[in-house]
C-alpha cells in the first residue's frame, strides 16, 4: 500500500525558473519558464498524489503564484498553493513545513518534499520527518546528507519517487 500521499514542491528553480533579471512578482515578468521536465512529471503524479506548491518568495502570495503557473499551463496540477504570507512561517523554519502538514492533514512520513535549495528546502523538511528529494542541476553540487535522494533532472523524479514508495 502506498503510504506516500503528497508531494510538496518548492516553487523557484524547482517548478518555475527564477529569472534574476526580473524584479517583483513572477506573474508580472515579461517572460516566465517552467523547469525542464516538470510538466511531464506533474502529469504522471497528479492522479496518485496531492501536489502542493510551497514558497517563501517575498514578492508573491498564493493568488500571484496561481497566475504565474497558469502562464506556463501548470496550475491544474496543484491542489494546494502555499506561501510564507499565508502560512505565517518562512523557510528554513521547520514550522513552515509543519503548518503545511496541518493544512493538508497528513503526517510527515506521508509526504515527500522536492526542492532545489538544500538549506532552505531539504534540511527543514527532513527535520520534521518528511521524505526529501534534492533537485540540484548545477555541476559540482556537493553530496546532500539530509536528502533521501538527489536528482539533477526532473526526468529522474518519477523513478526516485517510485523508489521511496517501495522502500
Amino acid at each position: 500500500m502506498n503510504k506516500i500521499k503528497a508531494i510538496i514542491f518548492d516553487w523557484g528553480d524547482t517548478v518555475m525558473r527564477d529569472l534574476p533579471e526580473y524584479p517583483g512578482p513572477m506573474t508580472y515578468w515579461p517572460q516566465v519558464e517552467s523547469i525542464a521536465g516538470i510538466s511531464n512529471a506533474l502529469q504522471q503524479l497528479q492522479n496518485n498524489f496531492i501536489c502542493c506548491l510551497a514558497s517563501s518568495a517575498v514578492d508573491s502570495d498564493a493568488d500571484l503564484m496561481d497566475l504565474a503557473l497558469a502562464r506556463v499551463n501548470l496550475r491544474q496540477y496543484f491542489q494546494y498553493l502555499f506561501t510564507s504570507r499565508e502560512l505565517g512561517f518562512k523557510k528554513p523554519d521547520p514550522e513552515f513545513y509543519r503548518e503545511i502538514l496541518r493544512r493538508i492533514n497528513l503526517q510527515p512520513e506521508q509526504c515527500i518534499a522536492v526542492g532545489n535549495n538544500y538549506e532552505k528546502d531539504i534540511v527543514p523538511a527532513k527535520s520534521v520527518g518528511i521524505h526529501t528529494i534534492w533537485f540540484s542541476n548545477h555541476p559540482g553540487s556537493v553530496p546532500a546528507p539530509h536528502a533521501d535522494h538527489s536528482i539533477n533532472s526532473m526526468d529522474k523524479l518519477i523513478p526516485v519517487i517510485e523508489k521511496l514508495i517501495t522502500k
